[in-house]
């Protein structure tokens, strides 16, 4: 975003439509599907021939984010991650975001003007336009609520409902690093909190650290996909762990399925990390969440076409619903798989 307009020293010296205008002065639109974005009721968006895809999240302090510890500028920059990546787990390819926030005292006008720094910066890397929104005071801590808008061909749609017994699973990236992430942070909480002059070097985290509090939407495989020609069957992104993810996909498909835990991709880094928590890391892997990665099932006649694809792990494949959701251990054990995740 363009320099702080000094005018302003807070946010009481704004009305709220004033706020706004000040907050999105910078946002541009840049996709045909918006005609008319910030500045009248309602924004006004033209998909022609295309199925429209709709998603929103709610996140609230103290839940789901901690102002002592997240930047605000990553927080706005998650927030709208959260959503993209969503909508690329349909398939799909967001187009428009709109942006609600309540907000207490305690956040100044320029804490506020950095948060949207972190939105208008993944508008600008995903190619949304923000088209609309709402302010208002909070007597309990932030609340932000985004809603993602995205485009699709009908028959190019992905649903959790369509895994087929035999199908491929297969899974982006990565997982359990921002679990991790997640624990480091906590815990330098409390030292602070303890001792307050205590000089923290996270250097050699940053890794484990940027995939907790700036997490990246996966279009790079989603466009791999497609220059594949690989429909995925079913596909959902990991924001709850990966067991609670293929639960999902099970359930509404009404299969089974099998994963197997020396397929599960983990980072180096947060095998390292892990060894410092003694947490192991397919713990964090099946219910740490927030990872964002794809997670998605194939058919078996695409097996070459997707190990063309880097990364990208197949882990596993669909069975029969009678043959149970199991993982099958290093140590060749069948564990049921069970959904210790973020479930709200």
């Amino acid at each position: 975003m363009k320099k702080e307009n000094k005018k302003f020293q807070k946010i009481s010296d704004l009305k709220e439509f004033a706020l706004i205008e000040h907050l999105t002065k910078n946002f541009k639109s840049k996709n045909r599907t918006t005609i008319k974005s910030i500045g009248d009721d309602a924004a006004v968006l033209n998909y022609e021939n295309k199925e429209i895809l709709v998603t929103t999240d709610l996140l609230t302090e103290g839940i789901h984010f901690d102002l002592t510890y997240v930047p605000l500028i990553h927080l706005g920059y998650k927030s709208v991650i959260v959503n993209l990546s969503d909508i690329y787990a349909m398939n799909g390819t967001p187009k428009q975001i709109t942006v609600a926030i309540a907000i207490s005292k305690k956040i100044s006008l320029k804490a506020i003007e950095e948060f949207y720094k972190g939105i208008y910066l993944a508008c600008e890397k995903y190619n949304v336009d923000l088209i609309g929104g709402d302010t208002s005071s909070s007597l309990t801590g932030m609340q932000i609520s985004i809603t993602a808008i995205g485009e699709i061909d009908i028959s190019k749609i992905s649903y959790r409902n369509s895994a087929k017994k035999n199908d491929l699973i297969c899974v982006s990236g990565n997982l359990g690093a921002s679990y991790f992430g997640l624990l480091l942070l906590e815990r330098e909480k409390q030292v602070l909190k303890e001792n307050p002059y205590e000089r923290i070097d996270l250097n050699e985290y940053k890794y484990i650290l940027q995939r907790q509090l700036r997490p990246e939407a996966r279009r790079d495989i989603i466009e791999s996909l497609e220059k594949m020609k690989i429909k995925p069957n079913s596909m959902i992104d990991i924001s709850d762990g990966l067991s609670s993810e293929i639960l999902h996909i099970c359930k509404n498909s009404e299969v089974g399925c099998k994963i197997f835990e020396e397929k599960i991709p983990i980072a180096f880094e947060t095998k390292k990390i892990a060894e410092i928590f003694k947490i192991h890391t397919t713990t964090a892997a099946l219910n740490g969440g927030e990872d964002y990665e794809m997670l998605f099932t194939i058919s078996q006649k695409d097996f070459e076409k997707i190990n063309k694809i880097s990364d990208v792990s197949i882990i596993g494949y669909i069975t029969d619903k009678k043959d149970g959701k199991k993982l099958i251990t290093n140590t060749n054990e069948e564990i049921d798989l069970k959904a210790q995740g973020w479930t709200m």
